[in-house]
């Protein structure tokens, strides 16, 4: 699957809201269907990322810690 993300954020070092606020800007420049990478180490996007892509329709394919200690990653589908 990793061959097929067409976009990355690197949200590492940022705090609420911001990764949710740069997530929200990148998947309105993606197609539909299209799969996004978030890595991020704000604990809290254990629980935004998630609710956001509820919450607008986007399926969260992955998510997991990693790859490096106190970083989380998130594979995300951009819903139709």
């Amino acid at each position: 699957m990793t061959s097929d993300i067409a976009h990355h954020l690197d949200a590492r070092g940022l705090y609420c809201p911001e990764p949710v606020m740069m997530l929200h800007n990148k998947v309105r420049e993606m197609a539909a269907g299209e799969l996004l990478e978030v890595i991020a180490t704000d604990p809290s996007t254990q629980r935004d990322i998630p609710k956001f892509c509820r919450f607008l329709g986007h399926e969260l394919v992955q998510q997991e810690a990693g790859p490096a200690e106190g970083e989380f990653r998130y594979v995300i589908r951009k819903g139709g």
